[in-house]
């Protein structure tokens, strides 16, 4: 059931209603409730689709054990609030928060609420029945970033992206290091909408770039095929982060980096069922069959594909790590000499970028 906050607070209302009349139905016969709450519209593409798709997925698998309510366009701050609180009410016993900006609110929903196991996406605190979850996407991107020196004219590149937040950072700078190590000649630009969901904001940002000479363009956590499908009509390469988007751009798709959360949900759901659920941070990558990267481009060279799938393999076996050193800010400090790596701590905490993104971060 996909319902937006309107939808939601009405039928929260008519469910307490009926509860207070007794007309409950029968716990024997319940199946576990799960709430997805979202910023963004869970549309055909995105963010919010990647998770929805992911619990859709894992439902099929388990059998159909999981009522699963979907509330989209949840802006965050107390409207946000309200609808998770709103969710426990209605026997909700898993909810998932979908945006960095919950994590206050979910996790004062969890303080009050022990019994409810809750997860939230792309933060950093933790409870004993409160986790985190984020992806390692810069793995996936410093892949795209090798493609996208594959195909360059210009050797410059740009990058749409929503809020400049650590996981979005780590992705444009793993970007420009993929593409730098096929071709150190190359530049990035990046233009921050400072939104999840902005369509005309994210195309204008598009046409900038565009207009600079950037001949391939990355649409980062972008919930709206509006970047990819500008650059289609525009004649520009373009990638995208979460669910695929190449039905947009027929001949000018680069790839994706697909996010698939259902090995996460499963493990986080089971665990909740069995009673052994225990708040934690999880990070997961290519390894963890969470990023997966697809469509690559038919335009790709056969021998930098080669390159590509051979970088993705060391990802999987852990002997090649995207941030591995020398890792250089843009101000020419370095980071992580030959031979070292970033540390997670240091990846999860960036509010800098590397050397080759020659946009200065917003103050």
């Amino acid at each position: 059931m996909n319902l937006n906050r309107r939808d939601f607070l009405g039928a929260a209302s008519a469910v307490a209603a009926l509860a207070g009349l007794g007309l409950s139905r029968a716990s024997a016969a319940e199946p576990l409730n799960v709430a997805l709450i979202t910023p963004s519209p869970i549309a055909d593409v995105g963010w919010s689709r990647s998770l929805a798709a992911s619990l859709e997925e894992l439902n099929t698998e388990l059998g159909g054990i999981m009522k699963i309510t979907m509330v989209d366009k949840i802006n965050e701050g107390p409207d946000a609030d309200r609808i998770m609180e709103k969710a426990v009410a209605d026997g909700n016993k898993v909810v998932i928060a979908g945006s960095f900006g919950y994590m206050n609110g979910a996790m004062q929903l969890a303080r009050r609420h022990p019994d409810v196991s809750v997860l939230h996406a792309s933060g950093f605190k933790t409870m004993p029945n409160f986790s985190n979850f984020t992806a390692r996407n810069y793995e996936g991107t410093y892949l795209m970033g090798m493609a996208a020196a594959a195909v360059t004219k210009s050797k410059k590149l740009g990058v749409v992206g929503a809020f400049p937040i650590p996981e979005l950072l780590a992705s444009n700078s793993a970007f420009a290091l993929g593409a730098r190590a096929v071709d150190p000649s190359i530049e990035v630009s990046v233009i921050w909408v400072n939104s999840w969901f902005d369509p005309a904001k994210e195309q204008d940002s598009a046409k900038a770039l565009i207009s600079q000479g950037c001949d391939v363009i990355f649409s980062n956590a972008q919930d709206t095929p509006s970047v990819v499908a500008l650059c289609e009509k525009e004649g520009v390469y373009s990638c995208n982060l979460n669910s695929t988007m190449v039905s947009y751009a027929p001949t000018k798709y680069l790839g994706n980096v697909g996010t698939d959360w259902t090995p996460y949900f499963k493990s986080e759901i089971e665990a909740h069922i069995a009673g052994t659920f225990t708040g934690a941070s999880h990070w997961l990558g290519i390894k963890d069959g969470v990023i997966k990267c697809s469509d690559w481009s038919k335009d790709i060279p056969a021998e930098a594909m080669d390159k590509i799938k051979a970088a993705e393999a060391a990802m999987a076996d852990g002997s090649l790590a995207p941030f591995a050193g020398p890792v250089v800010k843009d101000d020419g400090t370095e980071l992580a000499a030959a031979g070292t790596n970033l540390t997670d701590e240091q990846i999860w905490s960036m509010d800098w970028q590397v050397q080759g993104i020659v946009t200065p971060l917003p103050k």
